[in-house]
């Protein structure tokens, strides 16, 4: 039955692709894949290539612009899914990819909405995928939390107070995008007797995956946009 699938394919590595992802993107009509800049690589479309069949069925690769721009944005959203609407109304069946899980954090909540207003009778499917929390913890073998104890998931980019009030407020914080603020956080780190309990781990799951404990090494690492770090705040 035409449909859209929104399959989350991991962290970036294929193998980390559940059983129900991999059956959902082979029997599909059409796969499309987000990407920042159309002159880079998608992560969701080479972690899912090798359960791909290119001479079979058509890849789009659709342009979701870095910007604050909250017209580009739109525009770019109403784009994809005219696309793919179009598609599913064609009798197709339509996968959207995206690395981790499709609802957290991810670039398909907001073509989710669109849908849902504006496309009420196409029927969407969610995948769910492995983030990469969860196999970020895995590679250093760090529990996120047991027992009574909280984590905390925050957007570095939302400001370094935010950041201080969690290092007091939770057993295990989680920072998303630590790139812009790196060595701000390095330092807060540093200042509340943090940087021993804090772990990087950068572009996990990949051939180019890093998993740093140092601070040392932490300080000298320029961080990729994919990376994030786990703080054991109760360690």
């Amino acid at each position: 039955m035409p449909r859209l699938y929104a399959v989350g394919v991991g962290p970036g590595d294929p193998e980390l692709m559940t059983r129900k992802a991999e059956r959902v993107l082979r029997s599909a009509d059409v796969i499309m894949a987000p990407v920042s800049n159309p002159q880079e690589a998608s992560v969701a479309l080479a972690t899912a290539r090798e359960v791909l069949d290119e001479t079979r069925q058509e890849i789009i690769l659709h342009q979701f612009p870095m910007t604050s721009d909250k017209s580009r944005l739109l525009q770019a959203w109403h784009e994809a899914a005219a696309l793919i609407a179009a598609r599913i109304e064609a009798g197709q069946v339509v996968a959207f990819i995206t690395i981790g899980d499709p609802l957290f954090y991810s670039t398909f909540i907001y073509l989710l909405r669109i849908f849902q207003a504006s496309y009420p009778r196409i029927p969407v499917d969610i995948v769910p995928g492995i983030s990469s929390i969860n196999a970020s913890a895995a590679q250093a073998m760090v529990p996120l939390v047991e027992g009574d104890e909280r984590m905390l998931v925050i957007p570095a980019t939302g400001g370094l107070d935010r950041i201080r009030v969690a290092l007091a407020d939770c057993e295990t914080l989680v920072l998303l995008k630590v790139k812009p603020v790196y060595a701000e956080i390095l330092e807060l780190l540093r200042q509340t007797g943090r940087e021993q309990a804090a772990i990087f781990v950068e572009r996990v799951g990949s051939d180019r995956q890093i998993v740093l404990t140092d601070p040392d090494d932490m300080a000298r690492h320029k961080p990729d946009y994919l990376s994030l770090m786990i703080i054991r705040c109760s360690s």
